[in-house]
């Protein structure tokens, strides 16, 4: 294969033209890499392209590489470099439409950094097909002339785990309810190393909001817990290990988002908060997180009338909140970055004028400008703004030199790429899986036992299996086993089914969701009268699909909707006394549902914390967990064998 290249001269081709040249020789740069990356795929090119993942630390840039390279952009190179935009995991194929979406807008506009996010229930990948998204995240960086920051919403570790077989960990409230700062450490460290190994640089983690509104419909979960100090100590120590292992991290989300009631994904949010709650209970984790170097703050599309009364400004835009406070009062020096600026909470601020939400959220303070809802407008937008003078070149490059020390620091000006043939040995080492799971175990809480039920014995040995539309027989010494979850069709309850079933074969087991839950009620409730003991597992985790979905029925989406609710209710009714409930996600269950006599919370939904779920309900290992949040209805008692509950003590290993 041969590449032609065309060099213009000047005076008669006496003179060589000396910026044609330049771009030439760039154009050529790329030409080969891409030709490389054809032919032998990103795991053959020569490995001194590649970084030594045992050696991951952030470093300074002594070389000055990045002021070098500010003097050589041009004011749309510098632009560019502002904007974050999202990158699907799973797709494959450089003639995929993704890819190209992407290619051709890093190249259009000179994109600084992405954002990998993955759908709800990505695929999983064999063989030589499972790495293919890091294989063309390496292609991506060949064909870009600055190296590309690269950014993960890693909430629960590297997500998905199932396409790059990375270490699960449980949400961060779990965390809160094992409140061992060690154990924040490990998962920063652990995360780190796995995202470095992946090609991810930069992790939109931890969460520094204090969860004090059951209500909150997003947060949640999310979030450490609902006591100020310990989100703190929780945030400060995910950020050390995190920053040790070469990971760039970022607090989220400021000036805090805990004590709302919307979801900023659909509408704007609102903490109505005085200043005295503010410095008290939201701003305090963030000062830690800064004190432990944090190197990223993510703005909230929030309103906060105690720090900007206007009502046309979220936290995001205004100067108050993101100058005034953050960088002047805070001392805050790292990145400034916003929220996705495709959210409502934003967006429904601008009409019919999205561009000019990038333009303010810049003249705020905010440094990256993280997923616009129209590229084109806001890149333009920025772009007009910096050649009118409404933003400053002084301020520009301040924001451009910030991204580009990011970069250094990585040491991405050095090496970008990704050994994939070495993904297998650097992720989900069966010590790091240990971890996620002993983290699990160590938070799960017994809120309340009746004594009557817990734990349960292990039963028969054969299997049966029920579905929805058949009915049970009169054995009554079955355990039957009831997910309600969002989604029968969806993963929850599947592992938490597996392991229960090793453990008493015989065990039934029924999903019910909203569109299943008034026509199976009988049968349901029949079942539950047959059987010796019933378990209820709750999955309500929150998230942006699931407040659109309940908020359109008029239903908060921190709560059941009203099908499974009523079922719910039902079976409480009926048999309470030998009815154990999971709270597999949300731990305010019983905020609704006093009736509950026998209440185990995870704080989460995925794998590891199943896995827990069944140990505990099998007297396997003891319940240790202390509520990180406030249950109305709930006096926090000491569970068998564990340490009086207190909520949110921190313990040190």
């Amino acid at each position: 294969m041969y590449l032609r290249l065309r060099i213009g001269f000047e005076s008669g081709g006496r003179g060589l033209h000396i910026s044609t040249y330049a771009v030439a020789v760039q154009t050529l740069r790329i030409a080969v890499a891409v030709v490389l990356f054809s032919l032998v795929g990103s795991s053959d090119v020569t490995r001194e392209r590649y970084r030594d993942f045992s050696t991951h630390h952030l470093q300074r840039d002594d070389q000055g590489w990045a002021e070098k390279t500010l003097g050589t952009l041009s004011l749309e190179e510098k632009v560019g470099q502002l904007f974050m935009i999202r990158l699907r995991v799973g797709f494959s194929g450089v003639r995929n439409p993704e890819y190209l979406r992407l290619s051709n807008s890093i190249r259009k506009y000179h994109i600084g950094s992405l954002a990998m996010s993955a759908p709800p229930g990505a695929r999983l990948l064999h063989n030589d097909h499972r790495y293919q998204t890091v294989r063309l995240l390496n292609r991506l960086q060949a064909e870009s002339k600055l190296p590309l920051l690269v950014a993960g919403d890693f909430e629960q570790g590297v997500l998905p785990s199932r396409l790059f077989g990375t270490t699960v960990f449980p949400h961060a409230m779990a965390f809160g309810a094992a409140g061992r700062v060690d154990y924040a450490e490990e998962f920063g460290r652990i995360t780190a190393q796995e995202s470095r190994a992946i090609g991810v640089h930069w992790n939109l983690f931890p969460v520094a909001d204090v969860n004090s509104n059951p209500a909150n419909p997003i947060i949640g979960t999310r979030a450490f817990g609902a006591n100020p100090e310990q989100v703190g100590a929780l945030v400060a120590a995910y950020i050390r290990g995190a920053r040790a292992n070469g990971m760039l991290t970022t607090a989220k989300h400021f000036p805090g988002h805990g004590n709302t009631g919307t979801d900023s994904h659909l509408a704007v949010a609102r903490v109505d908060e005085d200043l005295k709650v503010l410095r008290t209970v939201d701003l305090p984790p963030f000062r830690r997180a800064i004190e432990a170097e944090v190197d990223a703050v993510m703005t909230a599309h929030i309103r906060v009338p105690a720090l900007d009364p206007d009502p046309n400004l979220v936290a995001t835009t205004s100067p108050a909140i993101v100058t005034d406070l953050l960088k002047n009062e805070l001392g805050f020096k790292g990145i400034v970055v916003t929220d996705a600026l495709d959210m409502a909470g934003l967006t429904r601020l601008y009409g019919g004028n999205v561009g000019r939400a990038a333009v303010d959220a810049f003249t705020a303070g905010n440094d990256v400008l993280t997923m616009p809802a129209d590229l084109d407008a806001s890149y333009r937008a920025v772009l007009d703004a910096v050649r009118t003078g409404e933003i400053s070149r002084q301020r520009l490059d301040a924001s451009v030199l910030k991204i580009l020390q990011a970069k250094a620091s990585l040491g991405l000006h050095k090496a970008r790429l990704v050994d994939v043939a070495a993904i297998s040995r650097l992720v989900g080492s069966p010590a790091n899986v240990a971890t996620g799971q002993r983290i699990s175990d160590d938070s799960i809480t017994l809120v309340r036992d009746n004594g009557k039920l817990l734990p349960l014995r292990r039963g028969a040995s054969v299997k049966n299996t029920v579905l929805l539309h058949q009915r049970w027989g009169q054995d009554r010494h079955t355990v039957l086993v009831i997910v309600i979850c969002d989604n029968v069709r969806a993963e929850d309850g599947r592992v938490l089914e597996r392991e229960i079933r090793a453990r008493m074969p015989d065990a039934k087991v029924v999903y019910v969701d909203p569109r299943v839950a008034r026509g199976r009620a009988d049968d349901v409730l029949e079942a539950v009268d047959q059987a010796r003991a019933v378990v209820v597992a709750v999955y309500i985790v929150p998230s942006a699909a699931r407040s659109r979905k309940l908020g359109r029925g008029g239903k908060h989406p921190a709560s059941l909707p009203d099908s499974t609710s009523a079922l719910f209710e039902r079976i409480l009714g009926r048999a309470t006394e030998k009815t154990a409930v999971l709270a597999m996600g949300n731990p305010y269950l019983t905020d609704d549902f006093p009736a509950i006599q026998n209440y185990i919370c995870t704080f989460s939904n995925v794998t590891v914390s199943e896995i827990s779920a069944a140990r505990a309900l099998f007297g396997e290992i003891p319940m240790p967990g202390q509520m990180p949040v406030n249950l109305s209805s709930v006096r926090v008692q000491t569970p068998r064998g564990s340490r009086p509950a207190q909520v949110a003590n921190l313990r040190l290993p």
